[in-house]
């Protein structure tokens, strides 16, 4: 019985983030064309709060009112391009998923490379370290020399 309530549990967990895609339905547009441009918007949005995830997939307050501004500008008459620029203005390279390649985000684009090759580096090191330690241990005495050691520690 314990752990169907863990199972339950976890199924509630994990079905929260698709409960904000939901959204309140007061917030869709009538048009399912037009909210289709704007969810289509929306995933290409970062969710400055939760920063991994897409404004149509946060339920974060800062995420509820992006998505408010989008379709408000999609109302509007906006075309997408439009309502990027206008988001991109007001909050920064940072709120785009897939920031534009320029010095200042070569350091968001280069990460997972930095990362892999720190990871590699470190793999490297530990097995240099390994194999330093390894040479530095006392090789096995064969029987002869086992054999001559005793013989050494008794005659002493």
């Amino acid at each position: 019985m314990a752990k169907a309530r863990w199972i339950l549990l976890l199924c509630l967990l994990l079905a929260t983030p698709a409960l904000a895609a939901i959204g309140d339905p007061a917030e869709r547009l009538q048009d399912p064309t037009l909210e289709a441009r704007a969810e289509a918007l929306g995933r290409e949005l970062r969710c400055m709060v939760c920063q991994n995830q897409s404004i149509e997939d946060s339920d974060a307050d800062l995420a509820r009112d992006l998505r408010r501004i989008v379709r408000e500008k999609i109302t509007a008459g906006a075309s997408d391009e439009q309502v990027m620029r206008f988001v991109h203005d007001r909050y920064g390279d940072f709120v785009l998923l897939r920031p534009p390649v320029r010095a200042a985000t070569i350091i968001l684009w280069a990460m997972p490379a930095i990362a892999l090759g720190g990871g590699m580096l470190m793999i490297l090191a530990m097995r240099r370290r390994a194999a330093a330690r390894a040479a530095m241990e006392p090789a096995a005495l064969s029987a002869e020399e086992r054999a001559r050691l005793d013989r050494l520690a008794r005659d002493g």
